[in-house]
């Protein structure tokens, strides 16, 4: 009988993947390490990357058991996601158990009747002194699954054709970082920048157009690849790219990964066949795929020096956040117009919302946008009715300090960020980096120092000079009037009634002691009107011009009235902003990026 080639064999630590219980939501993982050491240790992650927040994934594992030489052999819990197996060293060890998947989300894992999705910092337990060997998963099908595909950015050695088989990983960090979405999804591909792109969405509406998809995901794709590499005719980093997009009723997200991401979506922003036109929620979703897919260089390659190595029991700090997320998020949006899939006026209208996020957010007078990056792990990701008041947020501030230093790089004729972002790249080589590499390339390409722009910007929090060098570049910040959360100083949710999310400091509504929780029914007049509230556009509709109201809210089923006075001067707090072009020339030159000056190219 022959011999199975070597590259088939299981590597030396190897997984077997199964959906074992649709119904109960089960996967079940057996873990094959070939040598193991004596009284080896395994963990699961308790983060993601990507996502920073502490999520405990050990919790929804169960069952671990395991054998060495055929005989059962004692496991001991040591911490929350550590434990010791009592094994020889040498002997070839098998662990077996189970994950239950019910988080429809990007960033652990599900599993049902329809679907399956995984990240493996979920599902895959970490041979502690093993990471840097090679890894290999199986991914098995059962009778349940005989009619779905596989999906995933891995490796493929020796699979069927639905994907179904044996997949290979450099390391653990490879595994976990490329997900794996399996089901009965459409798929498609196209070719941008020489690199073949899949895109699998699962859970589409009839309607969904899906060649209009493939065509403007080529778009932003190729933008992206010529943003970082048609300047020096380098090759993109990764030889082919996997889009997973989860299609549900109501949701939005994504997580980037090396040359994959997961995303999801509501299934309304799709876009429909016959329908030529960019809704809204399209323009939102191309946003998001553009922004996920700049991340496979800004994040995944170039990356915070503290994440050259994850530690996947703890949190990662660093402040850098502004940098990778904001100007992530500065280029998102950007790149949709320089492929021509949004037009300047779309595109000025979304900057503008981004603006007003920041203007409307009072922490920005407390916390430095590094300091949001650091406190991401205890902020962030556990937003209270406080958040707003207290931090804020390193994507729409972070994609401001961007805006900034673009527009200022190209006022003083000295370049542009784009030239910054690539010189960073050949600096670093595509690798771990700092806030000093910032200022060195930043200094390099203005020919001159930046410290004091990012001492004001990054780490104070000084309002940005967004007036004066949108004015240098044709584009007119201008006054609107501001809707009525805004005015009041309110986040709020508006079904059949209005409660409240968030009070935000200094505004009417903090004054008249509105609290986070209440349930505002309706308004009483000086005239003695008194009026049923359903949204907050009821106030101006039935209160017409007066100044004063008293203002009903249920609170703890207790029934307040809260004398409300809408003549006060109302502060920051009711700025709202929109962009016109001033200046079509000025403009044009930024928005089309005729300015951009190549850099020398440099070396280390």
């Amino acid at each position: 009988m022959p011999a199975t080639p070597a590259a088939l064999l299981p590597a030396p630590v190897h997984y077997r993947v199964s959906a074992q219980d649709l119904q109960a939501r089960l996967f079940a993982i057996e873990l094959l390490v070939q040598a193991p050491a004596a009284q080896q240790q395994v963990s699961l992650p308790v983060w993601i990357p990507g996502s920073y927040l502490v999520r405990e994934f050990a919790k929804n594992l169960q069952g671990l058991e395991a054998t060495q030489a055929g005989a059962s052999v004692g496991v001991r819990q040591l911490g929350k996601q550590r434990w010791q197996i009592d094994c020889q060293a040498g002997v070839p060890l098998t662990l077996r158990y189970e994950v239950c998947a019910y988080d429809n989300s990007v960033r652990t894992a599900w599993l049902d009747a329809q679907r399956g999705f995984f990240n493996g910092t979920s599902l895959c337990l970490r041979v502690l002194g093993q990471e840097d060997a090679l890894h290999s998963l199986e991914l098995a099908a059962t009778p349940a699954t005989a009619n779905w595909s596989i999906a995933t950015g891995l490796e493929p050695v020796h699979i069927d054709g639905q994907g179904f088989g044996l997949y290979r990983a450099q390391d653990y960090d490879e595994l976990v970082d490329c997900p794996v979405e399996m089901g009965r999804f459409w798929s498609g591909f196209f070719e941008a920048g020489g690199i073949s792109h899949q895109f699998v969405v699962a859970g589409a509406a009839e309607s969904f157009d899906h060649a209009r998809l493939l065509e403007d995901s080529r778009r932003i794709c190729e933008a992206a690849i010529g943003f970082w590499h048609a300047h020096d005719g380098s090759r993109a980093p990764h030889g082919r790219y996997v889009f997973m997009l989860n299609v549900v009723n109501d949701g939005y997200g994504g997580l980037e990964h090396r040359n994959s991401t997961a995303l999801i979506c509501s299934r309304r922003d799709l876009p429909r066949t016959g329908d030529g036109k960019t809704s809204d929620g399209y323009a939102t979703l191309l946003g998001l795929i553009s922004h996920e897919y700049f991340h496979t260089w800004n994040v995944k390659r170039l990356r915070p020096d503290a994440f050259a190595r994850y530690d996947y029991d703890q949190e990662n700090y660093t402040e850098l956040l502004w940098f990778f997320e904001g100007f992530t998020s500065y280029y998102d949006d950007l790149l949709l117009l320089r492929a021509g899939l949004i037009d300047e006026a779309r595109y000025l209208k979304l900057l503008a919302k981004t603006i007003n996020q920041v203007l409307q957010t009072p922490g920005r007078q407390l916390q430095s946008v590094a300091q949001s990056s650091f406190d991401a792990w205890v902020r962030y990701y556990r937003q209270d009715e406080n958040t707003a008041n207290s931090t804020v947020s390193y994507y729409t501030k972070g994609a401001l300090v961007a805006l900034c230093l673009d527009l200022t790089l190209r006022r003083e004729g000295k370049g542009s960020l784009d030239a910054v972002m690539r010189v960073l790249w050949q600096r670093c080589q595509g690798g771990p980096m700092s806030e000093a590499d910032v200022l060195a390339v930043l200094e390099q390409v203005a020919g001159r120092s930046y410290a004091e722009e990012l001492a004001q910007w990054v780490h104070g929090t000084a309002e940005l000079p967004l007036e004066e060098l949108l004015a240098a570049h044709g584009v007119r910040l201008q006054a609107e009037p501001p809707q009525p959360a805004q005015r009041l100083g309110l986040r709020v949710q508006e079904n059949h009634s209005i409660q409240i999310k968030a009070v935000l400091r200094g505004g009417l509504a903090e004054r008249a002691g509105f609290m986070a929780g209440d349930e505002w029914l309706g308004i009483e007049l000086e005239s003695g009107a008194g009026w049923r509230l359903t949204k907050l556009e009821d106030i101006a509709f039935y209160a017409g011009q007066a100044q004063q109201l008293t203002a009903l809210v249920a609170r703890d089923q207790q029934l307040l009235w809260l004398p409300l006075a809408l003549n006060e001067p109302q502060g920051a707090l009711a700025a709202n902003v929109g962009l016109a072009v001033a200046d079509g020339d000025l403009a044009k030159r930024w928005l089309r990026n005729a300015a951009t000056v190549r850099p020398e190219p440099v070396e280390g």
